[in-house]
């Protein structure tokens, strides 16, 4: 049985992927899961793995290549097997070019010299959005995708050679990853009505849990030693994900059609690598152990600062943690990740005069800072899970033993 290779769809906004490198050539044998070939998406870098044994053959995208979403690239057959016969009829006819009326939003494409003249062009919704961000005059661009269908990459080549142009100084352009992480940011910011809560509290107890972790590798509830450090970053996952539980509209994420909740917590962690920042997923952090935390989120830190991701390391994640306290910031903001209705902005952990009882002492606090959608939590909502989060951090051995 032959099995197609896709351009995979690993959030919900994509609609393509640059084609980065084959790891197989046309002809070589695979096994199911190893790496395949390496694409380009709009967060980040990922391998896609091998759905299957058997032959590489069909090859029909080359590097460099931006491929919509859901195409089919390549095949995997077993020996002797001949390649399906694809069915064009099955692709949309508005996909094939066909004549179509045209639809709101649409713009007359440029006329080309030599050139057979078209109807209409059709603009992805992320084109547009793009363009409007890098100001880019859509009747100037010449679309790649189906049908003259203009896409985000277009609109970036567009950038690109209007910038070549221009009189050379500081002006840096930015990777594809760095031009969509500024798109997103924006998009977010400007439909989502963020509204933010901070808490400053006392980390004694969270800095001894984990000095005593240190100390003990790997507590006996968690199975044998490990040698990855856990971080405070890892003891925040923990905490915040069994915290989540109990405030399902912050585990939540915003759509058409009402509130969506998430009964499981997929915890995102931003990690800064050369063109930007990416967020790392802890699938189900809200079961997971310590030791496993600490160590998916090592494991997936060190594929993102290489420019290895795999889908999984970055899909569906509900909520996000953004920890800069090891760059010595006491406190910020965080931008929410769309479509999530919240993210966690950590500071550093200083010593501060706070009051003990009535007498001032010195402890070790550190600031929170929660970023919320409005449409999806409410501030009293937001307080009371920073209420419960501040328990937890004041007795994490509660939560996690």
């Amino acid at each position: 049985m032959a099995f197609s290779v896709v351009m995979p769809a690993l959030e919900m906004a994509q609609e393509t992927g640059k084609l980065i490198a084959w790891r197989k050539k046309e002809g070589d044998r695979v096994s199911k899961g190893e790496p395949l070939l390496e694409i380009e998406t709009d967060k980040a870098v990922v391998e896609v793995e091998a759905p299957a044994d058997g032959l590489l053959l069909g090859i029909k995208a080359a590097q460099g290549d931006d491929i919509p979403v859901g195409q089919t690239i390549a095949w995997i057959v077993a020996p002797g097997e001949a390649l399906p016969v694809e069915n064009s009829s099955a692709v949309p006819a508005a996909r094939r070019g066909a004549p179509r009326e045209a639809t709101p939003g649409e713009i007359p494409p440029r006329a080309v010299p030599g050139s057979e003249p078209a109807s209409r062009v059709k603009i992805s919704p992320k084109a547009r959005r793009l363009a409007n961000e890098l100001g880019v005059d859509l009747a100037a661009v010449r679309g790649s995708g189906p049908g003259g269908e203009i896409l985000a990459s277009d609109v970036e080549s567009a950038r690109t050679a209007l910038d070549s142009g221009r009189t050379p100084g500081n002006l840096e352009v930015p990777s594809s990853v760095g031009l969509i992480m500024a798109e997103r940011t924006a998009q977010s910011w400007t439909t989502a009505p963020h509204f933010f809560i901070s808490r400053e509290i006392d980390a004694t107890r969270l800095n001894q849990y984990r000095n005593r972790m240190a100390a003990e590798r790997a507590p006996a509830h968690q199975g044998p030693a490990t040698s990855v450090r856990v971080t405070h970053t890892d003891l925040l996952v923990a905490l915040v994900a069994r915290v989540l539980l109990q405030h399902p509209r912050l585990n939540a994420s915003w759509s058409a059609e009402g509130i969506r909740i998430h009964h499981h917590v997929n915890m995102g962690i931003a990690i800064a690598v050369h063109d930007g920042v990416v967020a790392g997923v802890i699938p189900n952090a809200h079961t997971a152990s310590l030791a496993q935390i600490a160590s998916r989120r090592a494991e997936v830190a060190e594929r993102a600062r290489a420019g290895k991701l795999r889908p999984a390391d970055i899909a569906d994640a509900t909520f996000t943690i953004s920890n800069l306290g090891m760059y010595h910031v006491d406190q910020f903001s965080a931008i929410i990740t769309p479509p999530q209705a919240a993210i966690l902005a950590v500071g550093a952990i200083v010593d501060r005069v706070v009051a003990v009882e009535g007498t001032p002492a010195v402890r070790p606090t550190m600031t929170l800072t929660l970023s919320c959608d409005h449409r999806v939590a409410d501030g009293a909502r937001a307080a009371l899970f920073l209420n419960d989060l501040a328990r937890a951090v004041r007795e994490p051995e509660k939560r996690l033993a």
